[in-house]
């Protein structure tokens, strides 16, 4: 479920519908939550679906780490991507704002955390990444991470509209983290690919180098 404190509006012909905050929401707010109505479909469900359902799916779901394809029943699904992304994903299944958003802005994703299944060319906005691929979770995590753990600090400090909604458990881990009292498993959990790409997730070396100047 999306944040309250949003609405769907036409951004421009070029871009189409996108997610708009109504209030300011600080950074650290949970933006996002995967709840009981959003809906898991395996590669195998879509590939026996009609085309039109298919391509349904290829526009508004994003991949999770087992590699299935998550439909957010709600106005979630109309989150836009930006290289300079104002959300980002934690490997909770929840979503926080990694600076200040305010009213009458887009909510925005990157959707190189998101296991996407092919390339694409995304909208010039002076980055300088100008595409994203299906492997940038294992380029980027390290600089994601920072900002996520920049952010993740305020969770307990602000108003969470989305925390019933929230496991229990799930919650109680992310003030724990919140407060410096357990590390913040990375983003790169979330990657779903070729295990042979390398990743080791617990604080040993991939094959990339983050070079700390990317956007």
């Amino acid at each position: 479920m999306i944040h309250p404190h949003t609405e769907l509006r036409f951004i421009s012909p070029e871009i189409g519908y996108g997610v708009v905050a109504t209030q300011r929401i600080p950074k650290g707010t949970i933006t996002w939550v995967l709840d009981a109505l959003d809906r898991e479909f395996t590669p195998q469900q879509i590939a026996a679906m009609d085309p039109l359902y298919q391509d349904i799916l290829d526009t508004y779901t994003y991949r999770n780490n087992k590699g299935n394809f998550v439909l957010c029943w709600d106005i979630g699904r109309y989150v836009n991507h930006s290289f300079r992304s104002n959300c980002m994903t934690t490997a909770y299944e929840f979503e926080v704002a990694i600076r200040d958003i305010e009213a009458g802005e887009q909510l925005t994703d990157d959707y190189g955390y998101l296991n996407i299944p092919r390339p694409f060319k995304g909208m010039d906005e002076g980055s300088r990444r100008k595409v994203v691929y299906p492997d940038d979770l294992l380029r980027y995590y390290p600089t994601w991470d920072r900002k996520l753990s920049a952010a993740i600090r305020y969770l307990d400090e602000l108003a969470q509209p989305l925390q019933p909604l929230m496991e229990a458990p799930i919650w109680a881990k992310a003030v724990r983290i919140a407060r410096g009292e357990e590390q913040m498993d990375s983003i790169l959990t979330c990657y779903y690919g070729p295990r042979e790409a390398a990743l080791q997730i617990n604080g040993h070396q991939t094959d990339y180098v983050d070079k700390g100047k990317r956007d």
